[in-house]
């Protein structure tokens, strides 16, 4: 059987027009109700009528009437017609204020680093939007996810995503505690790693991450070795700080315990940089005003910070 792979067009032609005409039991008060001429009424309705094959209304010069064809179609169409004006209601609040569900994907890193720092302010101040945060490390496509918009390091994200920068580049660093390097020579070099105990970072698609360098104008990688493999830099981290061993980790992520003490950043001349961290969505004409007023509250610390504020 030969398929027809046209939209059938007009499907609810004429059915608000019936709506209006049911409810009132008059042409005229109905056409004055939907701002059109009486004769566009009685149309529309003829012509709804003819589609339907059945008539829906008794007309005479004094009153307008239901037929049972018609009584039928107000009590399934009327309610389903007014579900169909919630939705459309319901979509038309969305778009125009910061309302609904926004869902991030993010990986388990950026929480602590990102948006730790602003989840209870930004829900404070904007009450109408729920906050989901999935904490993966896996490459999600966010558009078949239904995810508004993800977080993820510059350089792994697609080239046809928009793109919001939420920190400058930063340094992977080569860590250790105090307490580590008491009993191991610090590594001067790249090759000396293979006399340490590396803490390593398995990728969500099972692979485990080689440690990367900068070496003059070459970015190298270094296979290493050592007691724990994770899925997330902050185990890593902790696990550094516990003196288990060496980790490669963000530098933003082990800020606070280089600069108390906690850990000791090595190998720092030879740190690679990465683009830093952004945020992605599928473009500007999908952005609802939930994703925009996320995104200006994320960037208000910064801006904030540059002010001296």
């Amino acid at each position: 059987m030969k398929q027809n792979f046209t939209v059938r067009h007009g499907a609810l032609d004429g059915v608000e027009t019936f709506l209006s005409v049911a409810r009132y039991r008059s042409f005229r008060r109905a056409a004055a109700a939907l701002g059109v001429t009486p004769s566009a009424v009685s149309q529309s309705v003829r012509t709804l009528e003819a589609r339907i094959g059945a008539a829906l209304l008794t007309r005479t010069t004094r009153s307008v009437g239901l037929t049972e064809a018609g009584q039928r179609f107000l009590d399934r169409a009327g309610p389903a017609f007014d579900e169909l004006v919630a939705a459309s209601e319901a979509a038309r609040d969305l778009g125009q204020r910061p309302t609904g569900l926004l869902r991030l994907a993010v990986p388990r890193s950026v929480v602590p680093l990102i948006l730790e720092p602003v989840i209870a302010s930004f829900c404070e101040a904007y009450p109408e939007i729920e906050l989901e945060i999935a904490a993966s490390d896996e490459m999600v496509d966010i558009a078949a996810r239904g995810f508004d918009a993800g977080i993820r390091l510059g350089e792994l994200i697609a080239a046809d995503m928009i793109v919001v920068r939420l920190t400058p580049p930063f340094p992977f660093h080569v860590v250790g505690s105090p307490d580590y390097l008491r009993g191991h020579k610090p590594p001067a070099r790249v090759e000396d790693l293979r006399d340490h105990a590396c803490l390593r970072l398995r990728r969500w698609n099972g692979s485990i991450a080689p440690w990367t360098f900068a070496v003059g104008n070459d970015v190298i990688e270094a296979a290493v070795s050592g007691p724990l493999i994770a899925h997330d830099y902050p185990t890593l981290l902790g696990a550094a700080m516990q003196g288990l061993g060496l980790a490669q980790v963000p530098g933003p992520i082990a800020e606070a315990a280089i600069a108390d003490g906690r850990l000791q950043a090595l190998l720092t001349s030879q740190a690679i940089m990465t683009p830093g961290v952004f945020l992605y969505h599928s473009g500007k004409r999908q952005m609802l005003p939930k994703l925009r007023a996320f995104i200006d509250h994320m960037k208000a610390p910064r801006r904030m910070a540059a002010e001296g504020g």
